[in-house]
Order: structure tokens, then sequence, then C-alpha cells
């Protein structure tokens, strides 16, 4: 007697090669239509073969696309940034001053984590982000006074040039084409003592790009990364992963490639070994 649910045994019915091709050309539709918001379609070898494949959008780098930003998320936190927040706040306590945030949109962890704890006088924040969001994020920050945040529109530059203490990204740096973490911090004149990365699509098989539709008629590349070589890249440049926690409100459910499909996204947070919080061992060892 079978194991499966019906759910599960219909989509592997669906998923046999004689019914795919047609099953694809249908989620195809589904996926480039407004009901297919916030799915994923397709493996692809790199973006440009992705960009090539959907139809042209803005992207990320899309106006309406920062009204859920501006409206919502400066003023609310959810369950997956509670991990963010605890470290980011110990990190604060521990004397860090300046954050590089990746893809941190109109500001909104500044915005939101200000909120529940006290952030240092001092304290620097520049944010990368696409030359909309620049936009919209420089003219609340004048609105709301917020005198610690900056912007950028170019990633390469803003990492070649930082010497900040923590790096956060959250959700974002699997869109950069060219955002691998490892590789950024190589660019470095002085690489970032903490490592905070929220909401990574990291599974257990091979990198590849997919596509996302992230709504308002706008589609996107991503990566999508092996866990175990992500990981180890990052502390072969000399940090250790002190914690690390699943993301539930994300997961990747690629229809017609079910072995490249996981329950749930991922958050790591690595320090720098050789300035690390004093304790005896990290949470992983």
């Amino acid at each position: 007697m079978s194991s499966f649910s019906p759910v599960e045994m219909v989509r592997r019915i669906l998923d046999e090669p004689v019914v795919r091709p047609a099953q694809l050309q249908w989620r195809r539709r589904q996926f480039l239509s407004r009901d297919g918001h916030g799915s994923y379609f397709g493996v692809f070898d790199s973006f440009k073969s992705a960009r090539a494949w959907l139809p042209s959008s803005p992207e990320v780098d899309h106006a309406a696309l920062a009204a859920e930003y501006v409206d919502v998320r400066t003023k609310k936190v959810f369950s997956y940034d509670y991990p963010v927040m605890w470290w980011l706040d110990r990190a604060l306590r521990d004397g860090a001053s300046t954050v590089l945030d990746i893809g941190g949109s109109v500001g909104v962890h500044y915005y939101a984590y200000g909120r529940y704890f006290h952030m240092p006088d001092a304290l620097t924040w520049r944010v990368v982000e696409v030359p909309t969001m620049v936009l919209i994020g420089k003219n609340l920050a004048a609105q709301a006074g917020a005198a610690a945040l900056s912007f950028s529109e170019n990633l390469h530059e803003s990492v070649a040039t930082a010497s900040d203490d923590v790096w956060i990204s959250a959700g974002a740096i699997h869109y950069f084409e060219d955002g691998r973490p490892d590789q950024l911090l190589k660019k470095c004149v002085r690489r970032p003592q903490h490592i905070l990365l929220n909401k990574l699509p990291l599974y257990n098989g091979e990198d590849f790009v997919t596509v996302q539709n992230i709504g308002e008629g706008a589609f996107a590349p991503l990566h999508v990364y092996n866990r175990a070589r992500f990981i180890q890249d990052i502390k072969a440049l000399g940090y250790t992963l002190w914690d690390k926690w699943a993301v539930q409100e994300r997961s990747m459910d690629l229809r017609g490639y079910p072995e490249r499909s996981f329950p749930s996204f991922t958050g790591l947070y690595f320090v720098d070994s050789a300035r690390m919080f004093k304790r005896s061992k990290p949470l992983l060892s």
C-alpha cells in the first residue's frame, strides 16, 4: 500500500515524463499570470539565460514594489526577523557601529529593528539597492530625519570601499547576479566582523538559477545555492558559523523539479574567527 498522500500521488503522476511537457506549458502560463505572484519556475544556468526566457520587466527596480516596504515593513517585524535582531543587538552592544545592508530596500531593517532595541548614536547604516528603491529610501530618510541612513546603487563599489562592522542581507543577496558573499568578501579593504544572512535559498543539490514572479508584472532571476558549499566558502575566509535557523515562511516549490524543491529557506550568522565573542565555543560546532 502506498505511503503517499492523494495530493502527493497526483503530483508524482503529473511529473511523469509523458505528462510533464503539457504540465510545464500550463505551469508557465500560470507563472506568468497575476495568479503566479510569489511562485518560482524553471532551471537555468545563468541570469542571462533566465532573462532571455522571461518577458521584459523592471525586475526589482519597480516603484510599485516599494509600497509594502514603506507602509508595512518599516513598521513591523516578522518571525524570521528575530534571530537577526538578536545577533545585531548583541553586535551593537559589543561595539559595532557601522552596517552595510545589502538589498535593504528603503531602509526597512533600520526602521523596524530600531523599534525593538537601541541603535547607537554614532551608528552609520548604508543600504545598497536598485535606483528606484534608493530614490524612495533617500526621500523617506529625509522625511523621517534618519541621518544614520545612506544609500548606494553600486554593490561592488560599496563592498570595495567598505569598512563596516556588520553586513546584513535579508532575502536579497541571491537576487544580485554577482552577489555571492564569499566573492564579495574577497574584494573588501576591511572585512566585516559580523555577517547576517537571512531568507537564503539553500539546499543539498547543485547550484542553479530560477525565476520568480515578484508581482506587479515584474519577474526576477535568482540564485539557489548548495548549502554545504555556500557555508564552507565563507568559513574558508576566516569566519565561524555561529548560528543558523530555518525560515519556515519561505519555501522553494519548483513544480516539475521535485529534486530542486525544499520546504524552508535558511538564516546564517557568521563571526570573524579572529574577533569572536568571548565565550568558549559557538552555538554550532
